[in-house]
């Protein structure tokens, strides 16, 4: 084992298959998470966690109880997990696997995401006739020592605009609302280039009127995107791992949405393809110089499912769509086809020995997700 790396939120959606990948290559994980929440990685036996205050309660007591733990644990690096997690671990004095100071800023301010992308020549979704999605740009806000995560809602009036503007901490970004098919793009930054490229798309969401996936698909990198990529990264001197969320309308158009700088949900993706994106981080934090080894031959392409959202997404489809739903809606019949098992899926979180975290994370999921479902929020 080398010095422990910690890692955290221990609830944030990669932190599972993060900490299984980690400790793969031989770390010591210790994951901070809000005291007094029982994350499904609780359950495993190679991880230790240690609580600190939520952050959405105390957010300068987050900071000095993860800086602590560090300092006491001899961490060699910490590894934000979430948007959260990055903002704290940015105001620690400690070896950060991630995005610190400017790029840090980038990652959370979806304004300069846009602007740079902008440039580096991705459509962006602008103001045209509703409805509109009115979101947050910055995805972490602080407010009276208190960490907020402001989301976003769909506008159908200049009324519903305006009250979604009051009502979401922080300044907002106001964008014609698309319907089309999530894409992600991934990959790893170093000075001598951008390595180990991947991609996905995704099958479905677990809430069909916009989440995070409950199903997705490894796929080739497109060319034109991979430059524009390039580019922008290439302009903000970003390192380390990354992921851009595109938007593929019908029309063929890659919207841009967004950059995440730290892990993203499908992880367990890239994973199972030989592309230990966690690990390459803390190996860049540790030598600047690092440069990762892409698999050779690329690795066949396969798809990964969580169980929970999966079930998410059959109750939603059989309550139906809210009567403003922009877009088609998945039928029963289809989607009760579609969830089948395969053979050849793959699954989140689940490996042999570590089959608690499988089922808790999956009960987490439907005991968080249903409540939810039934406000039927957007």
């Amino acid at each position: 084992m080398t010095d422990p790396i910690l890692i955290g939120f221990a609830d944030a959606f990669a932190a599972i298959e993060t900490a299984w990948s980690l400790t793969d290559a031989g770390h010591e994980v210790v994951a901070f998470s809000r005291r007094g929440t029982k994350p499904a990685l609780a359950a495993s036996r190679r991880v230790r966690i240690i609580p600190v205050t939520p952050p959405e309660q105390n957010a300068t007591a987050c900071i000095t109880e993860v800086a602590e733990a560090a300092t006491r644990l001899g961490a060699a690096a910490l590894l934000p997990l979430d948007d959260l997690a990055l903002w704290i671990c940015d105001r620690t004095n400690h070896r950060v696997a991630g995005a610190t100071g400017k790029t840090a800023t980038f990652a959370l301010d979806k304004r300069l995401q846009i602007a740079a992308a902008a440039e580096a020549g991705f459509p962006i979704p602008d103001r045209s006739p509703g409805p509109w999605i009115v979101k947050a740009a910055l995805a972490v806000v602080e407010q009276n020592n208190r960490l907020l995560r402001p989301g976003g809602r769909i506008a159908t009036t200049e009324e519903d605009v305006e009250q979604a503007t009051t009502d979401l901490a922080g300044p907002v970004l106001i964008q014609h609302l698309l319907t089309g098919t999530g894409e992600g793009i991934f990959g790893f930054a170093t000075p001598t280039g951008i390595h180990a490229w991947s991609g996905h798309t995704r099958i479905r969401m677990a809430d069909p009127r916009g989440s995070a996936s409950s199903a997705c698909r490894s796929t080739p990198v497109d060319p034109e995107l991979r430059t524009r990529t390039e580019k922008l990264l290439t302009s903000i001197n970003w390192r380390g791992m990354f992921m851009l969320e595109l938007l593929r309308t019908p029309d063929g158009t890659p919207w841009f949405m967004e950059l995440n700088g730290r892990p993203w949900g499908s992880m367990a993706l890239a994973l199972r393809r030989g592309f230990p994106y966690p690990v390459w981080a803390v190996n860049q934090a540790l030598d600047p110089t690092f440069t990762p080894q892409t698999p050779t031959p690329e690795p066949p392409h396969l798809t990964c499912r969580h169980l929970g959202r999966e079930l998410i997404h059959l109750a939603a489809v059989l309550r139906g769509p809210l009567p403003d739903h922009p877009g088609p809606w998945p039928t029963r019949t289809a989607t009760i086809k579609a969830l089948r098992p395969h053979r050849t899926d793959h699954w989140y979180n689940l490996r042999p020995g570590e089959s608690r975290i499988f089922w808790r994370d999956t009960w987490t999921t439907l005991t968080t997700q249903a409540s939810r479902l039934r406000k039927r929020t957007p």
